[in-house]
């Protein structure tokens, strides 16, 4: 029998009685998402969230309308937090952390939504080995994330609980051995681009069959939601869904039947298996 599919597991409540700092080394718009969801949430008051400046001014302005506190330097960021978010670019992360070596401690919880960068590199870079590592999404932006994270040798139960409430205010969380992470960013990290050309497909087919674009682009985002909301939600199989709707001789098997012509399903799994293939190579 097949084992039954892993779900992601809710914040433990008793966190929300943990007062904790969170920095993010980093004031993108992933960091912001992650801030802005939190502060909402009440997982932590934005008091408990900082930065530091930003080449971009426009993104210190974004955290501050969020009541984050906004420090002169990463440094003080580290000084003044007790999670520290690494939210640069994958390929500063190296100099980022070099940087910040000599400021981290035992007493610190690092935590990197960087792509690509592994463990290993992350552990050599700043010298700790109280890491978890943690591979987000772009849905973040709208609450709507899958992100999975694991942990390092030295992180604990408590940091582990932290963490999922800080992205838990984001969307859903999944804790996963690193050597799956190839694959869950073939999955997840690049599966919402796959939805988005499944959304303007299905919508430029509601032109072609006569609906107007705006009528067609909102049926076809809302069915898409509607159905992973279904899958989610109800615990049935995609296959099971699928076959409910699906009547004989009727529309629905009719618009199946020139998908499996154009090998949809092979296509899709075989864009997942290339984008972690790449993945693979990049890292």
């Amino acid at each position: 029998m097949a084992a039954p599919p892993l779900q992601p597991v809710p914040p433990p409540a008793a966190v929300n009685g943990d007062a904790f700092r969170v920095g993010f080394i980093g004031p993108g718009n992933l960091a912001e998402s992650i801030a802005r969801g939190v502060a909402a949430s009440g997982v932590l008051p934005a008091s408990a969230i900082c930065t530091a400046p930003h080449r971009r001014p426009e993104r210190g302005t974004a955290f501050a309308s969020i009541g984050a506190c906004l420090l002169d330097t990463n440094a003080q960021v580290v000084g003044d937090s007790d999670v520290i978010v690494i939210s640069v670019k994958p390929q500063i992360v190296k100099q980022v952390l070099l940087e910040l070596k000599p400021l981290l401690s035992d007493e610190k919880l690092l935590v990197s939504i960087a792509a690509g960068v592994k463990m290993k590199d992350l552990q050599d870079w700043s010298g700790q080995r109280r890491i978890i590592r943690v591979m987000p999404n772009t849905p973040s932006a709208v609450g709507q994330a899958a992100s999975v994270m694991c942990l390092g040798e030295m992180a604990t139960q408590k940091d582990e609980n932290r963490v999922r409430s800080l992205f838990s205010a984001i969307g859903k969380v999944w804790t996963a051995e690193e050597k799956y992470f190839d694959a869950v960013t073939g999955l997840s990290g690049s599966g919402p681009a796959y939805i988005f050309l499944a959304i303007e497909a299905m919508a430029d087919g509601g032109v072609a069959a006569g609906l107007p674009r705006d009528l067609a682009l909102g049926l076809a985002s809302q069915t898409v939601l509607g159905a992973a909301t279904m899958v989610s939600e109800t615990g049935k199989h995609p296959g099971q869904l699928k076959d409910q709707v699906t009547s004989p001789a009727g529309t629905t098997i009719a618009g199946v039947q020139e998908l499996e012509k154009g090998a949809f399903r092979g296509t899709l799994i075989s864009a997942v298996v290339a984008a972690a293939k790449r993945c693979r190579e990049l890292s």
